[in-house]
């Protein structure tokens, strides 16, 4: 039988390992062959898009309102804010989004959502790390908008939770489960106006027991999957900021956009 040679530097366990390493990927291929995470065609790698579905994605870029970070179609300079910021001011101090939500980036977050594929979460979060516009490096934690008690009992985990927490990893942020909690079951926000919407989430959260130091005088990184009309980051940074956060920012995976501005 022929000896395994080693790469430069490299004992011959280690070229071993990582020779069996390569043989298990290749088995476990076998069994569960990679799919585009977006619409489910072959692919050559796990957590990965195809041709058609990476070249669906629309990501949310330069230039937009500095506050609500919505795009703009022409370059008006820098700290340019949309008639939308001034007119009515939101709660938080910035939002910014990764992706439309159209197309495969709605896939993705219904594959993840409605489907149990939290190894998504990670993708997701590396994508939303890049559009965070310094957001991350400001916080002191990250938190997640929170589904009722009785929503997470029944599909088993929290998709914003699971965004956040991959998104503290990756930044190496505190993560802050648990902070916020939902006081009722609240209607599904989809199909629902913005007053609706407004209506359904007022006064729907409340901070966790004892865990005001977390918040008073921080910079809270808030994390929710896809963002609408605002009406529930907006309810919960209203809660923030009567417990005195010095800044909430938001930041989702996809935003409802209908084009630029």
């Amino acid at each position: 039988m022929d000896e395994i040679e080693p790469f430069r530097g490299e004992t011959i366990g280690q070229r071993s390992a990582a020779l069996a390493r390569g043989a298990l990927s290749a088995f476990g291929n076998l069994l569960f062959p990679p799919v585009c995470a977006a619409c489910g065609r072959t692919t050559g790698t796990h957590r990965a898009l195809c041709v058609e579905c990476w070249s669906d994605i629309r990501f949310i870029e330069r230039p937009y309102c500095a506050v609500l970070g919505t795009p703009f179609s022409h370059d008006l300079g820098p700290d340019i804010l949309s008639a939308a910021a001034i007119a009515n001011p939101p709660d938080f101090d910035r939002l910014r989004s990764a992706a439309y939500y159209t197309g495969s980036v709605r896939n993705l977050v219904h594959a993840l959502k409605y489907r149990d594929n939290t190894h998504l979460a990670v993708m997701m979060a590396e994508w939303m790390r890049r559009a965070d516009d310094g957001m991350i490096a400001r916080a002191d934690g990250i938190a997640a908008v929170p589904l009722h008690k009785t929503r997470l009992m029944s599909r088993r985990f929290n998709q914003s939770a699971e965004l956040a927490r991959n998104l503290a990893r990756l930044s190496e942020k505190p993560f802050l489960p648990g902070l916020l909690r939902r006081t009722r079951r609240t209607s599904r926000q989809v199909g629902l106006s913005r007053t609706a919407r407004e209506d359904n989430v007022r006064g729907a959260f409340a901070l966790s027991p004892d865990s005001e130091d977390k918040v008073f005088g921080k910079s809270i990184l808030v994390i929710d999957d896809v963002y609408t009309t605002g009406a529930t980051v907006s309810a919960v940074a209203r809660l923030l900021r009567r417990k005195g956060a010095a800044e909430i920012n938001v930041l989702t995976f996809a935003r409802v956009l209908d084009e630029t501005i």
